[in-house]
């Protein structure tokens, strides 16, 4: 018997799905008499299903039967209590455009919610479902007047936003994270659409002077955690910093936010702030293993800007930090000694030019028992040094290992790019293509923006001239820049752009030449280069780039802000679409001399 009632069951539950399907179909169709058909043999079958009562609603009110979805609602009403039933009553007097009817029953369906607060769920859904919002904000604001437990907040800043009430938006959602602070990741992710990279839009300035005045009012970290995250959402590092070490202070549980900031700060070019953030971990930091890493990532960026002369200095401090780990291991992770080695092995190799003593610290480390991870770690550095050696088969065997190994994973990826990337360096633009291609879909952003410009780069270039020989001059200086040896690499490029001035290579080798020299420091060779590309490039893909760096040398190079200013107006207004406007936009209404707290 009891077989018996499971298969009743199971066949009437799968009879119920398929119709229901069938209605849905008709429905979206525009087929409403065949689907009202279908819904009331859905109804007979389960009377008290409230969505399908909304869908006969629907599909009479579709066809225009505003009589009989009248009659029908009644009839329901006399045998359930139900009080979104009334709005639904009142908006079918509202599409007959009885509109005095319709008030009448909003108010009654609102008034349900003084008898029998519970209400407001099904009162105020009902109102969204067609678009009543004052009505839904009404009876969530009752509600919570009549039961004070409740809390709306989150349904108000959704239907405020809905209105484009964005100050009562915003408060709505303090409100609710200062009850929740918990939660406060959802309130972000529900703000982020309304705000930009643009500390200066009215919404960044409005959500910025309501969260100082709830810091004010009623001190809570979740204020502080919410500024910073919007100081970091507009690249304002060092307020952010301000708000992190406030937090730190007052909570005392752990330095993982303003690791993350560090972190964030580097990749946006923050050197600066970065290094303060750094000095600053080395001193809070409980952990040996947090101070090593702090020390580490703060040699990494003393590295970028360094001169040779400084190197020596440089070296002796790696030496320093991995003498302190010989005695530490116990405290120190396996991971931030290896992390640092494999870095000590890069700088000897690429500054100092000491790759002797970088491959036997690498090859020595692949001999202790480390895990796929951290060898293929080490074998990556390996062959990066390989390549800087211009051994690229023995670099290529590395590399490959490391894709077998870790398939699909991001270590995995980056070695299929650097596989690309050894044989572009090689003039084997074809085998570099076929790996590219995988590439562009990559897990990894970064490596996916990589694969596609070099991508670019070659197919663009390599079918102007059927010996390539532009292209492979500017893959070898492509390479002497990867291997630290930037005046051979300005030479050939210098080269490219004398004796093939025609082809489309010139306004890329321009651009890379323009890098080059920033990074020596000749800064007027780099304006130059700019320029040209600027004045003859115009409707290339590098101008709003060109734009943008000669704008920064005017600006931090050469003060000469009234110039700045004017190359960062023509991203604004005629490069809408380049990864550069928020940020030309924002340095342009500093320099112009808008204020901002």
């Amino acid at each position: 018997m009891r077989l018996l009632a499971f298969l009743f069951l199971l066949i009437t539950t799968l009879g119920f799905a398929q119709n229901d399907a069938i209605a849905k179909a008709y429905f979206k169709n525009g087929e409403y008499e065949k689907a009202l058909v279908e819904y009331k043999k859905l109804y007979k079958a389960s009377p008290s299903n409230i969505t399908i009562v909304n869908q006969i609603v629907a599909t009479h009110q579709q066809l225009e039967q505003y009589n009989e979805a009248q009659a029908f609602l009644t009839q329901l009403m006399a045998r359930i209590k139900y009080a979104a039933f009334i709005v639904e009553l009142g908006y079918n007097f509202q599409l007959k455009n009885d509109t005095i009817s319709a008030q009448k029953h909003y108010k009654e369906a609102l008034n349900s919610i003084d008898k029998r607060a519970s209400n407001v769920y099904a009162v105020a859904r009902s109102f969204q479902s067609h678009s009543l919002l004052k009505e839904a904000i009404e009876a969530y604001e009752k509600a919570m007047i009549v039961n004070p437990k409740y809390n709306f907040s989150l349904q108000l800043a959704q239907i405020y936003g809905e209105q484009g009430n964005i100050e009562k938006m915003f408060a709505s959602y303090l409100s609710y994270i200062e009850k929740q602070p918990a939660l406060a990741r959802d309130v972000k992710r529900a703000i982020n659409d309304f705000i930009s990279e643009d500390a200066f839009t009215d919404n960044n300035i409005l959500l910025r002077k309501m969260l100082l005045k709830n810091m004010q009012q009623q001190p809570q970290l979740v204020w502080n955690e919410m500024l910073s995250w919007l100081f970091i959402k507009q690249k304002q590092f060092e307020k952010a910093f301000i708000q992190e070490k406030a937090i730190y202070k007052r909570e005392r549980i752990g330095t993982g936010r303003i690791k993350e900031l560090a972190d964030i700060a580097v990749r946006e070019n923050e050197i600066n702030i970065a290094q303060d953030i750094y000095e600053y971990l080395i001193e809070i930091s409980e952990f040996n293993e947090d101070k090593l890493q702090a020390h580490h990532e703060l040699l990494q960026l003393k590295i970028r800007e360094a001169q040779p002369k400084a190197y020596p200095e440089i070296k002796a401090t790696y030496l320093e930090l991995l003498a302190t780990t010989k005695n530490s291991t116990e405290t120190i992770q396996e991971k931030e000694v290896l992390n640092l080695k494999i870095a000590y092995a890069h700088f000897l190799a690429f500054y100092l030019q000491d790759t002797n003593e970088a491959t036997r610290i690498l090859t020595s480390m692949l001999e202790l028992p480390l895990s796929k991870f951290q060898a293929a770690e080490v074998k990556l550095e390996l062959a990066d040094i390989l390549v800087l050696q211009e051994k690229f088969n023995q670099a290529l065997i590395y590399y490959t290992q490391i894709q077998r190994n870790l398939k699909n994973s991001t270590l995995s990826q980056e070695a299929r790019f650097k596989v690309a990337k050894t044989s572009y360096y090689k003039g084997d633009f074809k085998w570099a293509e076929s790996q590219l291609k995988i590439l562009k879909s990559s897990t990894s952003q970064l490596i996916a923006n990589d694969a596609l410009n070099l991508k670019l780069l070659i197919t663009d270039n390599k079918y102007e001239d059927s010996l390539q020989t532009a292209l492979k001059i500017y893959a070898k200086a492509d390479l002497l820049a990867f291997q630290n040896r930037n005046d051979e690499a300005i030479q050939l490029l210098n080269n490219i752009l004398e004796a093939h001035k025609t082809e489309p290579i010139i306004a890329q080798t321009l651009f890379k030449q323009a890098q080059l020299f920033e990074l020596k420091k000749e800064f007027n060779k780099a304006k130059a280069n700019y320029e040209v590309l600027i004045e003859n490039y115009r409707d290339g893909i590098l101008v709003d780039d060109a734009y943008f760096y000669l704008a920064k040398i005017y600006e931090t190079e050469l003060n000469l802000p009234e110039k700045a200013k004017q190359l960062y107006e023509q991203i604004i207004f005629n490069h809408a679409d380049s990864i550069y406007f928020v940020d030309a936009r924002k340095r342009f209404r500093t320099l112009r001399g808008d204020a901002i707290n």
